[in-house]
């Protein structure tokens, strides 16, 4: 299989782990048996704990901080006379209900509003083994910045290939309101065939933004067949490995999607690549700075990390709300990297496998 390449930089190197092994790993993590996908930390000094606690913070803004309603999209679509390009308005956004507590959904104009702080409830980072000393921290989606999706998806005349484009930014939202990105990496290579994901398919970018790289399959034991797992950012759903009836899943496109006995189109999430959707099937406004564009942004509060060779990331915790641990193992030795969380500031405290230990703080 093979990964496209998307906006974060990852400048490292390594082997390849056995294809066979990390697509059966994959395939587990999508039956709810933890995922075996890898993802990327950050070091932080303090206790760690060995259970996974739920780090995905609340994000509850009213409708009314929401900025204008964007224009309608200008991108031609296909005659909706043809069952290929039937499409129907959405009343509502299945799947994001079962994460209510986190992620804010709401109707404004021609689009749906969607804000969540990009953490999701599962642990992170755990099984990286090819790290940029990145680590996941709160991003602040909503309001102006908050994501957009179509409430009217339709066809495109000219559909966009994550194949060739879109290596930067993301090209879908998971339904527990995290991004996700093309299955490539800025350079073109597959980001989960380099160990550069956790078990649940995710890292962290050069933000400290954490995003899945690949469907988050294991979301389909919380949500059922019958609800999407995300959606793209042309407002086409992303379903499980089977039909929403729980049937066999049929036939895919290049784009990862089919026209479904409702005569709407929709993707599915696979273990092989492009994993995800392979791409924009559906009219969206533009590509700017090869991404799709509008889209929030994640603003890094420092600079980006480099590549920590042969480090593998070992457990991740939150002990408590704001507070988070990352260790990982280098040369036989162990790291960790702690850091704390407050509205206004991030205070780190790095302790290096030699025992070296360095504090920095930045202001949010």
């Amino acid at each position: 299989m093979q990964f496209h390449e998307h906006p974060h930089e990852h400048p490292h190197h390594h082997e390849h782990e056995h294809v066979l092994d990390r697509r059966s790993a994959l395939r587990l993590g999508g039956l709810g048996l933890g995922g075996l996908l890898l993802a990327a930390c950050a070091p932080s000094k303090g206790a760690i704990s060995s259970t996974s606690t739920d780090l995905a913070g609340s994000s509850t803004t009213a409708a009314a901080d929401v900025a204008s309603t964007i224009a309608s999209s200008t991108t031609g679509v296909t005659d909706s006379s043809t069952a290929s390009s039937a499409v129907s308005a959405l009343t509502t956004l299945p799947g994001f209900d079962e994460f209510a507590s986190t992620v804010n959904v709401f109707a404004s104009g021609d689009y749906w509003q969607i804000e969540s702080n990009g953490l999701p409830a599962h642990n992170m980072m755990v099984g990286i083994t090819s790290w940029q000393q990145q680590v996941p921290l709160p991003m602040t989606y909503k309001g102006s910045n908050a994501w957009q999706l179509p409430r009217k998806p339709a066809l495109a005349d000219n559909p966009v290939s994550a194949k060739t484009s879109l290596y930067r930014g993301a090209i879908a939202l998971a339904v527990n309101g995290v991004p996700i990105f093309n299955a490539l990496n800025n350079r073109g290579e597959d980001a989960f065939l380099f160990g550069e994901l956790d078990k649940w398919g995710g890292h962290c970018g050069r933000a400290d933004d954490y995003h899945y790289h690949v469907a988050p399959l294991h979301l389909a034991t919380i949500v059922g067949s019958a609800k999407p797992i995300a959606y793209a950012l042309d407002g086409f759903a992303i379903y499980g490995s089977t039909e929403p009836d729980g049937s066999t899943m049929k036939k895919l496109d290049a784009y990862n999607g089919h026209v479904g006995t409702d005569g709407v189109y929709h993707y599915h999430g696979t273990t092989t690549y492009p994993y995800i959707n392979g791409g924009m099937r559906g009219v969206i406004r533009g590509v700017v700075g090869d991404q799709v564009d509008p889209q929030p942004s994640a603003k890094p509060i420092r600079e980006a990390g480099a590549p920590l060779q042969s480090a593998t990331i070992t457990n991740f915790s939150s002990p408590k709300t704001g507070q988070y641990a990352l260790e990982y193992s280098q040369s036989g030795k162990t790291g960790l990297v702690e850091y704390v969380v407050s509205d206004s500031a991030v205070a780190f405290t790095f302790t290096s496998p030699t025992g070296a230990v360095t504090t920095e703080k930045y202001t949010r």
